[in-house]
């Protein structure tokens, strides 16, 4: 039993880089353990391996949201952005999500852009190294057309790659992007942003934010030097580790209310994405 429950966090990190929302990785993890507990004895001892029948049980579950998870966010109010984990989360040990280049908010952006196969197959495949044959079983389509599909979502995530900055410096950039919209500093803003800069929000209708991603490094800091302008005078700005990343969050009477991810290539903030849906911000707050 314990062995078997021993591979409760590598299925949960498995399930999070798979579906993007921990609260749905949780409940797809629990989902394969019911369907082991529902096996008789003797149909669990005919299983050679116990945290292999996990893992493609868990990755069908996974499969099979992604694709119902499509036609959920066709009525989302405003743009989806993966859930945001903190460095040290409340709850179970087991519950933690590893945090590696994998679960980098550019990362998962770029997962989402992917068809429910090509996710599978590549995280599956590159990031925790299963073979095609293993992955056959899970997507149900040939190795060769497992293949393909982990080199089309590899083409992807190399294509969205920018310029690679050391940690210490982007935690430097995103320290004096916190100082420069403390102070309001609109040339400093703009200077620290990339000329194509994005921003991208989500409240999920639960929270004041803007809709649509706002385009251009000005237009950026312009609407940052706005929301200064709005900012209660009990809101705290700290800087935390986002998905592993250097980040920001917004505290208000000791409750997070905002998370900000941001996205360095070379010396400048190519993205950054807003996450405001409380529903999405539970793991913050202690």
């Amino acid at each position: 039993m314990d062995a078997l429950m021993g591979e409760r966090r590598r299925l949960i990190n498995l399930a999070y880089r798979l579906l993007g929302s921990l609260a749905e990785a949780e409940d797809a993890v629990q989902e394969a353990y019911a369907r082991w507990f529902a096996l008789s004895r003797p149909q669990r001892d005919a299983i050679e391996s116990p945290g292999a029948w996990l893992t493609t049980v868990t990755g069908r579950i996974c499969l099979n949201l992604l694709g119902s998870a499509r036609a959920r966010r066709e009525t989302y109010v405003g743009e989806w952005i993966p859930e945001p984990v903190p460095e040290s989360p409340a709850g179970d040990p087991a519950d933690r999500v590893t945090l590696d280049e994998s679960v980098s908010m550019a990362f998962l952006v770029v997962l989402e852009s992917m068809t429910p196969a090509e996710r599978v197959a590549f995280i599956l495949h590159d990031v925790f190294c299963h073979s095609f044959a293993e992955v056959a079983e899970i997507v149900g389509r040939t190795q060769a057309a497992c293949r393909q599909l982990a080199s089309s979502a590899r083409r992807r995530v190399r294509a969205s790659q920018g310029l690679p900055t050391p940690a210490a410096r982007q935690a430097g950039i995103v320290r004096e992007f916190k100082r420069a919209w403390e102070a309001k500093d609109i040339d400093a803003l703009i200077g620290l942003l990339d000329p194509g800069a994005t921003a991208t929000a989500d409240g999920g209708g639960l929270a004041a934010t803007f809709l649509h991603p706002i385009e251009g490094g000005e237009r950026v800091a312009r609407a940052w030097i706005e929301l200064a302008g709005r900012r209660p005078g009990t809101m705290t700005f700290l800087e935390r580790t986002v998905n592993g990343r250097p980040g920001l969050v917004a505290r208000q009477d000791g409750v997070v209310v905002t998370v900000f991810a941001f996205e360095v290539a070379g010396d400048r903030i190519r993205h950054i994405w807003v996450v405001r849906n409380p529903e999405k911000l539970r793991r913050w707050t202690n």
